[in-house]
């Protein structure tokens, strides 16, 4: 049988000094399916996100996304990645228009401008398409940031809080578009804080305490929202 999985991850540990930020993080994750990590802050889920985007070197441990190795296959693997993480990465002095194109022809892509102008539609932003970014709000930031991690079509799609700063309609859009990615036979992986978005987005949900995953689920079981209230509410350790 062909391998369905997306990113396989075996004892995957990261110190940074004495502190242990991941503690041996075991995750499979099958193609065409949206998880959701949930954690409390501090729990690991930036720093997993960080290594499995090749952006930071695991101290242990071994990470492969569609089949390729993150060590051996960096290049390979960042060209079907897009990795949205706390700040949005674009350029504030150029407008959304030259980001896109910018990011088009670092990922190989070169989109025309029919598909950059179709992304910017759809993030809510092809008013302000030749606005300077530094002029923007967190939340037209975030929007930005979504077009870019988009613009080239990635197979996997690695987002941290991506809710952060959204309003309500550019939380539909959102949601739109991950249902859109998942039915393309897209994955993806995001953390939120929020519960109720989480659940709403996901297919399988696990949690992170200290480092380590220590509840996974599908989203609709009805141990979830224990396992929520457990771990991240009430604070209670593995």
């Amino acid at each position: 049988m062909p391998d369905t999985r997306a990113l396989e991850s075996e004892g995957i540990t990261k110190n940074y000094g004495y502190f242990p930020a991941l503690r041996g993080v075991d995750l499979r994750v099958e193609a065409g399916t949206c998880v959701a990590l949930f954690g409390r802050n501090g729990a690991g889920k930036t720093t997993f996100l960080k290594i499995a985007s090749t952006l930071t070197r695991p101290t242990a441990g071994t990470l492969s996304i569609l089949g390729a190795d993150i060590s051996d296959e960096p290049e390979a693997v960042r060209h079907n990645i897009g990795f949205l993480s706390h700040t949005t990465s674009v350029y504030l002095d150029l407008t959304p228009v030259e980001n896109l194109r910018f990011f088009s022809k670092l990922y190989g892509t070169d989109s025309s401008d029919a598909r950059i102008n179709e992304m910017l539609d759809r993030v809510g932003l092809g008013r302000r398409r030749n606005d300077p970014v530094r002029a923007f709000s967190r939340g037209l930031h975030q929007r930005m940031g979504l077009a870019r991690v988009m613009i080239h079509n990635p197979t996997l799609l690695l987002l941290d809080e991506p809710y952060t700063g959204l309003d309500a309609h550019a939380v539909d859009v959102l949601n739109e578009m991950l249902d859109e990615a998942v039915a393309a036979g897209r994955t993806v992986i995001l953390t939120t804080h929020d519960l109720e978005l989480g659940l709403r987005a996901a297919t399988d949900i696990h949690i992170i305490d200290r480092g380590k995953i220590v509840f996974s689920a599908r989203a609709g079981d009805r141990g979830v929202r224990d396992a929520y209230a457990r771990y991240i509410q009430q604070g209670t350790t593995a």
